[in-house]
Protein backbone atom coordinates (compact mmCIF):
# COMPACT_ATOMS: atom_id res chain seq x y z
CA UNK A 1 0.00 0.00 0.00
CA UNK A 2 2.15 2.78 -1.25
CA UNK A 3 0.40 5.91 -0.94
CA UNK A 4 -1.67 4.85 2.35
CA UNK A 5 0.56 7.93 4.21
CA UNK A 6 -0.83 10.26 1.51
CA UNK A 7 -4.57 9.11 2.45
CA UNK A 8 -3.73 9.24 5.92
CA UNK A 9 -2.47 12.83 5.71
CA UNK A 10 -6.17 13.65 3.55
CA UNK A 11 -7.46 11.96 6.60
CA UNK A 12 -5.70 13.83 9.10
CA UNK A 13 -5.87 16.96 7.40
CA UNK A 14 -10.03 16.51 7.59
CA UNK A 15 -10.11 15.93 11.44
CA UNK A 16 -7.72 18.75 12.43
CA UNK A 17 -10.19 21.16 10.41
CA UNK A 18 -13.18 19.58 11.62
CA UNK A 19 -12.21 19.65 15.53
CA UNK A 20 -10.94 23.02 15.04
CA UNK A 21 -14.24 24.63 13.64
CA UNK A 22 -16.67 22.64 16.36
CA UNK A 23 -15.77 25.47 18.60
CA UNK A 24 -17.25 28.46 16.39
CA UNK A 25 -20.19 26.11 15.19
CA UNK A 26 -21.09 25.41 18.13
CA UNK A 27 -21.23 29.39 19.10
CA UNK A 28 -22.95 30.34 15.66
CA UNK A 29 -25.30 27.35 16.23
CA UNK A 30 -26.55 28.81 19.61
CA UNK A 31 -26.63 32.50 18.25
CA UNK A 32 -28.77 31.15 15.43
CA UNK A 33 -31.51 28.70 17.69
CA UNK A 34 -30.13 26.16 15.87
CA UNK A 35 -30.40 23.42 18.88
CA UNK A 36 -31.30 19.99 19.56
CA UNK A 37 -34.62 20.62 22.66
CA UNK A 38 -34.35 17.77 24.58
CA UNK A 39 -38.12 15.79 24.63
CA UNK A 40 -39.04 12.59 26.39
CA UNK A 41 -37.96 10.19 23.25
CA UNK A 42 -33.86 11.83 23.25
CA UNK A 43 -31.40 10.66 25.49
CA UNK A 44 -29.92 14.51 26.35
CA UNK A 45 -31.23 16.49 29.37
CA UNK A 46 -29.99 19.91 28.37
CA UNK A 47 -30.50 22.17 24.38
CA UNK A 48 -27.49 21.14 22.61
CA UNK A 49 -26.58 22.97 19.37
CA UNK A 50 -26.40 21.17 16.22
CA UNK A 51 -23.38 22.55 13.74
CA UNK A 52 -21.23 19.28 13.99
CA UNK A 53 -22.83 18.85 10.11
CA UNK A 54 -21.40 22.53 9.71
CA UNK A 55 -17.75 21.62 10.72
CA UNK A 56 -17.30 18.00 8.82
CA UNK A 57 -18.69 19.81 5.22
CA UNK A 58 -16.31 22.64 5.78
CA UNK A 59 -13.67 19.88 7.07
CA UNK A 60 -14.30 17.96 3.92
CA UNK A 61 -13.91 20.92 1.58
CA UNK A 62 -10.77 21.90 3.00
CA UNK A 63 -9.19 18.08 3.06
CA UNK A 64 -10.49 17.67 -0.88
CA UNK A 65 -7.94 20.66 -1.33
CA UNK A 66 -4.85 18.58 0.46
CA UNK A 67 -5.51 16.07 -2.01
CA UNK A 68 -5.84 18.03 -4.74
CA UNK A 69 -2.19 19.04 -3.89
CA UNK A 70 -0.70 15.92 -3.01
CA UNK A 71 0.50 14.67 -6.67
CA UNK A 72 -0.74 11.12 -6.21
CA UNK A 73 -4.08 11.94 -5.58
CA UNK A 74 -4.25 14.60 -7.65
CA UNK A 75 -4.44 12.45 -10.40
CA UNK A 76 -7.27 10.63 -8.49
CA UNK A 77 -9.35 14.11 -8.01
CA UNK A 78 -9.01 15.03 -11.42
CA UNK A 79 -9.02 11.47 -13.20
CA UNK A 80 -13.22 12.15 -13.51
CA UNK A 81 -16.01 14.16 -12.42
CA UNK A 82 -16.54 11.78 -9.87
CA UNK A 83 -15.09 13.42 -6.48
CA UNK A 84 -16.91 17.06 -8.05
CA UNK A 85 -20.02 15.32 -7.95
CA UNK A 86 -19.37 14.06 -4.36
CA UNK A 87 -18.91 17.62 -3.07
CA UNK A 88 -21.87 18.75 -5.06
CA UNK A 89 -24.34 15.84 -3.73
CA UNK A 90 -22.58 16.24 -0.42
CA UNK A 91 -23.71 20.21 -0.08
CA UNK A 92 -27.21 19.48 -1.78
CA UNK A 93 -27.79 16.42 1.45
CA UNK A 94 -26.64 18.75 3.73
CA UNK A 95 -29.08 21.51 2.87
CA UNK A 96 -31.87 18.83 3.09
CA UNK A 97 -30.97 17.62 6.67
CA UNK A 98 -30.12 21.29 8.00
CA UNK A 99 -33.47 22.32 6.79
CA UNK A 100 -34.75 19.04 8.35
CA UNK A 101 -33.03 20.31 11.76
CA UNK A 102 -34.53 23.66 11.59
CA UNK A 103 -37.56 22.58 10.92
CA UNK A 104 -38.86 18.96 10.43
CA UNK A 105 -39.76 17.84 6.82
CA UNK A 106 -42.22 15.41 5.57
CA UNK A 107 -41.10 12.60 4.85
CA UNK A 108 -42.05 13.01 1.02
CA UNK A 109 -39.74 15.90 0.79
CA UNK A 110 -37.14 14.36 3.14
CA UNK A 111 -36.70 11.20 0.96
CA UNK A 112 -36.92 13.88 -2.58
CA UNK A 113 -34.27 16.05 -1.25
CA UNK A 114 -32.22 12.48 -0.90
CA UNK A 115 -33.10 11.28 -4.11
CA UNK A 116 -32.19 14.25 -5.49
CA UNK A 117 -28.39 14.18 -4.17
CA UNK A 118 -28.02 10.60 -5.87
CA UNK A 119 -28.80 11.49 -8.99
CA UNK A 120 -26.05 13.88 -8.49
CA UNK A 121 -23.84 10.88 -7.48
CA UNK A 122 -25.04 9.14 -10.28
CA UNK A 123 -24.79 11.94 -13.23
CA UNK A 124 -21.21 12.77 -12.09
CA UNK A 125 -20.16 9.05 -12.67
CA UNK A 126 -20.22 8.17 -9.28
CA UNK A 127 -21.97 5.05 -8.83
CA UNK A 128 -21.54 1.06 -9.35
CA UNK A 129 -21.26 -0.21 -12.71
CA UNK A 130 -22.27 -4.35 -11.76
CA UNK A 131 -23.52 -6.38 -9.15
CA UNK A 132 -22.05 -9.51 -8.01
CA UNK A 133 -24.63 -11.44 -6.57
CA UNK A 134 -23.87 -14.80 -4.51
CA UNK A 135 -25.39 -17.84 -6.92
CA UNK A 136 -26.43 -15.48 -9.71
CA UNK A 137 -23.28 -14.52 -10.57
CA UNK A 138 -22.41 -11.33 -12.35
CA UNK A 139 -24.69 -8.60 -13.19
CA UNK A 140 -24.04 -5.66 -15.45
CA UNK A 141 -26.37 -2.54 -14.58
CA UNK A 142 -27.97 -1.31 -17.45
CA UNK A 143 -28.58 3.17 -17.69
CA UNK A 144 -32.41 2.45 -16.74
CA UNK A 145 -31.79 0.79 -13.43
CA UNK A 146 -28.58 2.51 -12.24
CA UNK A 147 -30.20 5.80 -11.09
CA UNK A 148 -32.75 3.76 -8.86
CA UNK A 149 -30.28 1.25 -7.54
CA UNK A 150 -28.27 4.29 -6.77
CA UNK A 151 -31.34 6.21 -5.15
CA UNK A 152 -32.25 3.63 -2.99
CA UNK A 153 -28.10 3.10 -1.72
CA UNK A 154 -28.25 6.48 -0.96
CA UNK A 155 -31.42 6.38 1.27
CA UNK A 156 -30.71 3.69 2.74
CA UNK A 157 -27.11 4.21 4.30
CA UNK A 158 -28.36 7.65 4.98
CA UNK A 159 -30.99 6.78 7.05
CA UNK A 160 -29.27 4.32 8.56
CA UNK A 161 -26.67 6.71 9.91
CA UNK A 162 -29.61 8.72 10.74
CA UNK A 163 -31.48 6.31 12.95
CA UNK A 164 -28.14 5.04 15.08
CA UNK A 165 -27.45 8.41 15.84
CA UNK A 166 -29.27 8.76 19.17
CA UNK A 167 -26.02 8.60 21.69
CA UNK A 168 -23.28 10.94 21.76
CA UNK A 169 -20.61 9.62 19.72
CA UNK A 170 -22.15 6.72 18.49
CA UNK A 171 -23.04 7.80 14.56
CA UNK A 172 -19.73 9.45 14.53
CA UNK A 173 -17.37 6.66 16.00
CA UNK A 174 -19.21 4.29 14.06
CA UNK A 175 -18.91 6.07 10.77
CA UNK A 176 -14.91 6.26 11.15
CA UNK A 177 -14.13 2.78 12.09
CA UNK A 178 -16.63 1.83 8.86
CA UNK A 179 -14.74 4.25 6.61
CA UNK A 180 -11.32 3.48 7.76
CA UNK A 181 -11.85 -0.14 7.20
CA UNK A 182 -13.23 0.58 3.64
CA UNK A 183 -10.33 2.57 2.60
CA UNK A 184 -7.55 0.05 3.67
CA UNK A 185 -10.06 -2.92 1.83
CA UNK A 186 -9.92 -0.28 -1.58
CA UNK A 187 -5.87 0.32 -1.22
CA UNK A 188 -5.86 -3.37 -1.13
CA UNK A 189 -7.99 -4.05 -3.85
CA UNK A 190 -5.67 -2.14 -5.81
CA UNK A 191 -2.48 -3.27 -4.97
CA UNK A 192 -3.68 -6.37 -6.04
CA UNK A 193 -5.01 -5.22 -9.23
CA UNK A 194 -8.33 -5.06 -8.89
CA UNK A 195 -8.92 -2.02 -9.14
CA UNK A 196 -7.87 0.80 -10.96
CA UNK A 197 -5.76 3.21 -8.44
CA UNK A 198 -7.71 6.24 -9.86
CA UNK A 199 -10.84 4.92 -8.12
CA UNK A 200 -12.22 7.72 -6.17
CA UNK A 201 -13.61 5.12 -3.30
CA UNK A 202 -10.27 4.76 -1.02
CA UNK A 203 -10.49 8.76 -0.95
CA UNK A 204 -14.16 9.58 -0.17
CA UNK A 205 -13.50 6.92 2.61
CA UNK A 206 -10.29 8.47 4.33
CA UNK A 207 -12.18 12.14 3.23
CA UNK A 208 -14.69 10.44 5.91
CA UNK A 209 -13.08 8.82 8.47
CA UNK A 210 -11.57 11.93 9.01
CA UNK A 211 -14.16 14.56 9.67
CA UNK A 212 -15.98 11.64 11.18
CA UNK A 213 -12.76 11.30 13.78
CA UNK A 214 -12.61 15.07 13.95
CA UNK A 215 -16.24 15.48 14.83
CA UNK A 216 -15.85 13.41 17.73
CA UNK A 217 -13.61 15.95 19.50
CA UNK A 218 -17.10 17.13 20.87
CA UNK A 219 -19.57 14.71 20.91
CA UNK A 220 -17.90 11.78 23.02
CA UNK A 221 -20.38 11.69 25.84
CA UNK A 222 -21.12 14.47 27.60
CA UNK A 223 -21.52 16.27 23.92
CA UNK A 224 -20.84 19.37 23.66
CA UNK A 225 -22.43 19.70 20.09
CA UNK A 226 -24.54 17.22 17.34
CA UNK A 227 -24.22 16.28 13.92
CA UNK A 228 -28.13 16.69 13.44
CA UNK A 229 -29.62 15.00 10.41
CA UNK A 230 -27.33 17.63 8.55
CA UNK A 231 -24.28 15.79 9.55
CA UNK A 232 -25.75 11.97 9.59
CA UNK A 233 -27.39 12.70 5.81
CA UNK A 234 -23.89 13.87 4.82
CA UNK A 235 -21.81 11.06 6.19
CA UNK A 236 -24.69 8.36 4.82
CA UNK A 237 -24.08 9.45 1.24
CA UNK A 238 -20.21 9.70 1.90
CA UNK A 239 -20.57 6.34 3.08
CA UNK A 240 -22.79 5.24 -0.22
CA UNK A 241 -20.63 6.99 -2.73
CA UNK A 242 -17.65 5.04 -1.32
CA UNK A 243 -18.87 1.63 -1.10
CA UNK A 244 -20.69 1.85 -4.86
CA UNK A 245 -17.18 3.04 -6.29
CA UNK A 246 -15.48 0.57 -4.63
CA UNK A 247 -17.82 -2.75 -4.34
CA UNK A 248 -19.72 -1.78 -7.47
CA UNK A 249 -16.63 -2.13 -9.75
CA UNK A 250 -14.76 -4.90 -8.53
CA UNK A 251 -14.28 -6.62 -11.34
CA UNK A 252 -15.08 -10.91 -11.46
CA UNK A 253 -11.90 -12.40 -9.87
CA UNK A 254 -11.45 -16.00 -8.97
CA UNK A 255 -12.63 -16.20 -4.87
CA UNK A 256 -9.63 -14.08 -3.31
CA UNK A 257 -12.02 -13.49 -0.23
CA UNK A 258 -15.22 -14.18 0.29
CA UNK A 259 -16.83 -10.95 -0.23
CA UNK A 260 -15.83 -10.94 -4.20
CA UNK A 261 -18.70 -13.17 -4.06
CA UNK A 262 -21.07 -9.91 -3.24
CA UNK A 263 -18.80 -7.21 -2.75
CA UNK A 264 -21.77 -5.24 -2.19
CA UNK A 265 -22.62 -7.04 1.33
CA UNK A 266 -19.07 -4.96 2.32
CA UNK A 267 -21.21 -2.06 3.59
CA UNK A 268 -23.98 -4.17 5.23
CA UNK A 269 -21.35 -6.10 7.28
CA UNK A 270 -18.76 -2.58 8.20
CA UNK A 271 -22.12 -0.60 9.06
CA UNK A 272 -24.15 -3.83 10.20
CA UNK A 273 -25.00 -2.42 13.70
CA UNK A 274 -26.72 0.41 12.11
CA UNK A 275 -28.40 -1.14 9.25
CA UNK A 276 -29.38 -3.89 11.32
CA UNK A 277 -30.90 -1.66 13.55
CA UNK A 278 -32.61 0.27 10.75
CA UNK A 279 -34.46 -3.41 9.53
CA UNK A 280 -35.48 -3.90 13.22
CA UNK A 281 -36.91 -0.38 13.54
CA UNK A 282 -38.86 -0.82 10.17
CA UNK A 283 -39.67 -4.42 10.88
CA UNK A 284 -40.98 -3.04 14.91
CA UNK A 285 -43.04 0.32 13.29
CA UNK A 286 -44.34 -1.82 11.18
CA UNK A 287 -46.04 -4.48 13.05
CA UNK A 288 -47.35 -1.82 16.03
CA UNK A 289 -48.93 -0.28 12.76
CA UNK A 290 -46.89 3.28 12.89
CA UNK A 291 -45.11 4.61 10.32
CA UNK A 292 -41.54 4.18 9.56
CA UNK A 293 -40.39 7.19 10.76
CA UNK A 294 -42.33 7.46 14.02
CA UNK A 295 -39.33 7.68 16.53
CA UNK A 296 -39.07 5.06 19.40
CA UNK A 297 -36.59 4.14 21.88
CA UNK A 298 -36.65 0.32 21.00
CA UNK A 299 -32.70 1.07 19.45
CA UNK A 300 -30.30 -1.21 19.48
CA UNK A 301 -28.82 1.66 21.61
CA UNK A 302 -31.55 1.80 23.81
CA UNK A 303 -31.74 -1.47 24.91
CA UNK A 304 -28.45 -1.75 25.73
CA UNK A 305 -29.02 1.15 28.08
CA UNK A 306 -31.92 -0.60 29.33
CA UNK A 307 -29.61 -3.87 30.24
CA UNK A 308 -27.84 -1.38 32.46
CA UNK A 309 -25.15 -0.11 30.04
CA UNK A 310 -24.18 2.90 31.19
CA UNK A 311 -23.84 5.79 28.18
CA UNK A 312 -20.67 5.77 27.41
CA UNK A 313 -20.23 1.90 28.00
CA UNK A 314 -22.91 1.34 25.53
CA UNK A 315 -21.36 3.66 22.93
CA UNK A 316 -18.00 1.47 23.16
CA UNK A 317 -19.43 -2.00 23.02
CA UNK A 318 -21.60 -0.67 20.03
CA UNK A 319 -18.08 0.73 18.48
CA UNK A 320 -16.39 -2.44 18.92
CA UNK A 321 -18.81 -4.60 17.32
CA UNK A 322 -18.32 -2.54 14.22
CA UNK A 323 -14.81 -3.12 14.70
CA UNK A 324 -14.82 -6.87 14.41
CA UNK A 325 -17.20 -6.71 11.80
CA UNK A 326 -14.47 -4.63 9.99
CA UNK A 327 -12.09 -7.12 11.22
CA UNK A 328 -14.12 -9.98 9.46
CA UNK A 329 -13.80 -7.94 6.11
CA UNK A 330 -9.71 -7.15 6.09
CA UNK A 331 -8.67 -9.91 7.74
CA UNK A 332 -9.61 -12.44 4.19
CA UNK A 333 -7.82 -9.98 2.11
CA UNK A 334 -4.65 -9.96 4.06
CA UNK A 335 -4.44 -13.39 4.92
CA UNK A 336 -6.58 -15.83 2.83
CA UNK A 337 -7.27 -18.42 5.03
CA UNK A 338 -8.88 -16.97 7.33
CA UNK A 339 -11.76 -17.22 4.87
CA UNK A 340 -13.51 -20.82 5.54
CA UNK A 341 -14.08 -19.05 9.59
CA UNK A 342 -15.68 -15.92 7.76
CA UNK A 343 -18.91 -17.35 7.40
CA UNK A 344 -18.79 -19.60 10.78
CA UNK A 345 -18.14 -16.31 12.74
CA UNK A 346 -20.70 -14.35 10.90
CA UNK A 347 -22.99 -16.88 11.93
CA UNK A 348 -22.64 -17.26 15.69
CA UNK A 349 -22.49 -13.22 15.60
CA UNK A 350 -25.93 -13.18 13.77
CA UNK A 351 -26.90 -15.61 16.71
CA UNK A 352 -25.66 -13.64 19.34
CA UNK A 353 -27.06 -10.68 18.10
CA UNK A 354 -30.16 -11.99 17.14
CA UNK A 355 -31.19 -13.28 21.12
CA UNK A 356 -29.57 -10.59 23.05
CA UNK A 357 -31.84 -8.03 21.22
CA UNK A 358 -35.07 -10.22 20.39
CA UNK A 359 -38.01 -8.64 21.03
CA UNK A 360 -39.78 -11.93 21.08
CA UNK A 361 -37.07 -13.02 23.72
CA UNK A 362 -37.84 -9.85 26.24
CA UNK A 363 -42.06 -11.53 25.85
CA UNK A 364 -40.63 -15.28 27.24
CA UNK A 365 -38.13 -13.13 29.46
CA UNK A 366 -41.93 -11.39 31.11
CA UNK A 367 -43.56 -14.89 30.88
CA UNK A 368 -41.20 -17.00 32.92
CA UNK A 369 -39.25 -14.12 34.66
CA UNK A 370 -41.89 -12.90 37.05
CA UNK A 371 -42.18 -16.38 38.62
CA UNK A 372 -39.92 -17.61 41.11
Amino acid sequence: MNNLVDYAVVAGAGALVTALLLRPARLISIQLGYQAMPDERKVHESPTPYGGGAAMLIGLCVAMLVAFVIPSLHNVMVSSNEMLGVLLAAGVIFIVGAVDDFRPMSAPAKVAGQFLAASVLYFSGCTMYQLKLPFAGFVVLGPSILPIITAVWVFALANAINLIDGLDGLAGGIVAIASGTLCLYGLRLEELGLLPVTNVGPLIAALTCGVSLGFLKDNFHPAKLFMGDAGALLLGLLMSASTMVIGGRTPPASGVTFFFFAPLLIPVFILGVPLLDAVWAFVRRTLSGQGFHTPDKNHIHHRLMRLGHGHRRTVVILWAWTAVLCGFVLLPLFNASVNVWVTVGVGILVVFLFTWFSPLLEKFRGLFGHHH
